[in-house]
């Protein structure tokens, strides 16, 4: 054939060359291929088509084509240049004009699955919140998860694929992980080998390109190339080309798109969006390589129109390391890094939210706000509901283009569809009941689409992006009915009982509850009205109010529910008036969260007082005392059962409760649950305050049946003076039960007025650790020794001892089995 004749052709050294190449003459019939080295000075006769740099053929190379291979060279060197001085910056939602930040200071590695999830799963993603949901998604990544570097990799049959789907909800960072391809492949640091040129098409841009264009022209719109040097480059290597194309589903797909005749050559001009569908399709460069986002809501058509061997991957947004690292990369700080970190990670709600990389920018971005002017994080943060409601416009504001319905219909609808789910406790919802409900679902950025096989058939369901934000449409929904209606559906909501069908425990939609209160919040009323024109009755608050009234003190399963409601308000003056009606804040054996923490501090914050306060058996954790210190100086009868609390647990609390102090009178009791030591009695610390003295309660630990261990104090101090003593060293001592260390303890305090002992037996030993007490501790004025039982030779030792003047002391308890006897000791001197 001609390739043997080309052979010999150029094998002849009689051939004369010249600079521009040998002459060939080539003739064909139609319909026959030929394959031959030259590019130049060619003579051809017959409907031919020619390729370029045929696969397989390594012959000669004229001058002219190295002259055009490096010219292809230079100019794509040019291109990575300014991707890299382009895409290196990132301009987020609220950039004023001019401002930017560096995508290295944001972009965080999202994680990216390559499987479909089936129901189950699916819902159990849906469902769980906080710590458990990112155990959940850490499980999905331990054996499906894949890296940006592997996503065109061969898979298990040795398959590469040529078009990658890459699947993601709105905000989950589809467009920032396609600016980091970018950004990386101009910088060599990803697909070097495999890409020579990378091209980035965003579907947005491409609906605004007027007439008819070539594929070369379009990719002109959006890089810095002419369309001359860009079909230079397709041509010279189309299988090392790669093209992005971002956003699908924003793409304008019309349905004659399916029936146009087929766009093959490079150089054929037609409208944009057909280019870009027969690109897709493998009609024009079928040789070259596709990676295309898309929300949910389009994949199924993308994959219709997509040229094989496709491969699916969904991003995930982010694990929970990864939100840990965005927040160090956004703080560059880091003690303001761990203060916002920490308390994200408290709030279960939030903490699921920020899987979301929007969701972290907001948070992120409002905690920065209130640390540049001061502000206390824990009211400057503000509620649950105001990240929900910034994230919502977010998304309406820049991920909403082409609405085909007002913003108030569509939330309306998305609503009515939430609740319809909520009461029905469905998260996957059918096909039918979406398209009954939302017009249009594909033009919400707050649905996602599901694709499941079911037998020998597929079957469609939607979802929110996760259950809170479905909680969150109930409750927008109820709050913008008008007034009559709103409070007719909250009271069926706040009427149905919780999952144990008790009326006492909180009402088994309580999220949405909460949701509620949180929108009646008087600056998230003003975004409402100002940034949607959504307007919420100004009568509901007065009723929500009346209802919580109702609730606060009527039961302790309602109570930490009741705190979380008047934190979502986040309205002063309002939570005010409910913690000074409210009674007994009382939670016994209710589950308190870190969550439930921060809703207590709030709610001490915005009164003087608390009048009774009870955290018993509630899976009080250090972490959790730590949290609720602040509010326990305001409280006027607190009793509170931590959980193994360490020494300095312990003396944290004490100072706590002694440095702020403004009531003039208050009780403590701290009963610890000491699970760690087996054998053990739990011992008790109470401390009460009244405007004369403070007096300190110590109950030490001790082993079941040990006959003696350290006695009971009650230490009495003078209000106003300073507590000298070293606690830190106290509590060590009581865990080591070294009862001389505990002398020396009291002896070093130069404030200690009056001291009362409990102990079993009144023997030797305690009636001399009680005289070294009285003459050691010069402060000390009286001194009280309670014994269940006065054996002789205790008392013989006091009556014949000599006690300081300055300090009284006595003795009580039963000599024998039937008489009770009291000491004074002025009385024993001799």
């Amino acid at each position: 054939m001609f390739r043997d004749c080309c052979n010999k052709f150029c094998g002849n050294k009689d051939t004369t060359e010249s600079q521009t190449g040998p002459n060939v003459s080539a003739s064909a019939q139609s319909g026959s291929h030929i394959t031959a080295p030259a590019l130049t000075n060619n003579n051809i006769a017959g409907n031919v088509h020619i390729i370029h740099n045929a696969p397989g053929f390594t012959g000669y190379h004229t001058y002219s084509e190295k002259t055009q291979t490096s010219e292809i060279s230079s100019a794509i060197h040019k291109y990575k240049k300014l991707i890299c001085s382009e895409y290196q910056y990132v301009t987020e939602y609220n950039s004023l004009p001019g401002e930017h930040v560096l995508l290295s200071e944001r972009f965080t590695q999202p994680l990216i699955l390559k499987k479909h999830r089936d129901p189950r799963e699916r819902e159990e993603e849906i469902r769980s919140s906080g710590e458990s949901f990112h155990e959940v998604l850490s499980s999905r990544s331990s054996e499906n998860s894949v890296h940006l570097n592997s996503l065109f990799d061969s898979d298990g049959h040795g398959i590469s694929p040529s078009s990658v789907i890459l699947q993601g909800n709105s905000g989950n960072g589809k467009t920032f992980t396609v600016q980091k391809i970018m950004m990386d492949w101009a910088s060599d640091d990803l697909y070097k080998e495999r890409f020579d040129i990378v091209f980035h098409l965003k579907c947005k841009e491409i609906n605004r390109i007027p007439g008819k264009n070539s594929l070369a022209e379009i990719l002109s719109y959006s890089c810095s190339l002419t369309s001359d040097q860009i079909s230079q480059m397709l041509q010279h290597s189309p299988e090392k080309v790669l093209f992005i194309i971002d956003g699908f589903d924003e793409l304008r797909l019309t349905q004659d798109i399916y029936h146009t005749s087929p766009n093959t050559d490079l150089l054929q001009k037609a409208p944009p969006v057909a280019i870009l569908c027969d690109l897709l399709r493998g009609r024009i460069l079928s040789e070259s390589f596709l990676l295309v986002t898309s929300r949910s809501t389009a994949t199924d058509k993308l994959s219709e129109l997509l040229k094989g061997p496709q491969r699916f991957s969904e991003i995930m947004g982010f694990s929970e390391k990864r939100v840990e690292e965005y927040f160090q990369k956004f703080f560059q700080n880091e003690e303001l890094f761990r203060k916002a970190y920490t308390f994200v990670k408290t709030n279960e709600t939030l903490f699921t939210a920020c899987s979301i990389p929007v969701v972290c920018w907001i948070i992120c971005t409002t905690i920065q706000e209130r640390f540049r002017y001061g502000a206390d994080i824990t009211r400057g943060l503000e509620t649950t509901t105001s990240i929900y409601v910034d994230f919502v416009s977010t998304l309406l504001e820049h991920h909403c283009q082409g609405l085909s319905q007002s913003v108030s219909t569509l939330l309306r609808s998305l609503g009515q569809l939430a609740e319809r789910g909520i009461l029905e406790q469905q998260v996957l919802l059918d096909e039918k009941t979406v398209y009954e409900t939302i017009s249009d679902p594909s033009c919400s950025p707050f649905l996602c689409k599901l694709l499941f096989k079911r037998r020998i058939h597929q079957e469609t369901m939607f979802s929110f992006m996760h259950l809170s934000f479905q909680e969150f449409f109930t409750a927008l929904y109820y709050v913008l009915l008008d007034e009559e209606e709103s409070q007719r559906k909250l009271t069926h909501i706040f009427s149905i009982p919780g999952s144990d069908n008790s009326s006492y425990s909180p009402p088994r939609f309580a999220a949405v509850v909460q949701f509620a209160f949180g929108l009646l919040n008087k600056h998230v009323i003003h975004t409402l009205r100002k940034k949607h024109n959504l307007v919420v009755h100004p009568n509901l608050q007065t009723y929500l109010k009346k209802w919580i009234l109702k609730q606060c003190g009527s039961y302790s399963d309602r109570t930490l529910f009741c705190l979380n409601c008047l934190y979502e308000i986040h309205e002063d003056d309002f939570v005010k008036e409910v913690i000074e009606a409210w009674k007994s804040i009382n939670a016994y054996g209710a589950v308190l969260r870190r969550t439930d923490c921060w809703a207590l501090l709030y709610c001490s914050q915005c009164c003087q007082c608390i009048k009774e306060l009870l955290l018993v058996d509630c899976q009080l954790t250090s972490e959790k005392l730590f949290m609720i210190l602040p509010a326990l100086h305001k409280v006027k009868q607190l009793w509170i059962t931590p959980e193994d609390p360490s020494d300095s647990d312990l003396v944290e609390l004490i100072y706590a409760l002694l440095r702020g102090q403004t009531l003039s009178s208050q009780h403590v009791d701290i009963d610890p649950r000491n699970r760690k030591f087996e054998n053990y009695s739990d011992g008790s610390l109470s401390l009460s305050f009244s405007e004369e003295q403070t007096r300190i309660s110590i109950n030490p630990p001790h082993r079941v049946n040990q006959t003696e261990h350290l006695p009971s104090l009650n230490l009495m101090f003078p209000r106003a003076g300073p507590i000298d003593i070293n606690w830190t060293r106290f509590f060590q001592i009581i865990q080591q039960e070294d009862s001389d260390a505990l002398m020396s303890v009291l002896f070093s305090s130069s404030t200690l007025k009056k001291m009362d002992m409990h102990v079993n037996c009144l023997s030797k030993k305690w009636s001399v650790w009680a005289l070294h007490i009285i003459q050691n501790c010069s402060s000390l004025t009286e001194l009280k020794v309670y014994a269940t039982f006065l054996l002789e030779e205790g008392i013989k030792l006091l009556q014949r001892s000599r006690t300081r003047p300055a300090c009284i002391m006595s003795f009580e308890g039963l000599k024998n089995a039937h008489v009770m006897m009291t000491v004074n000791s002025a009385a024993t001197r001799p």
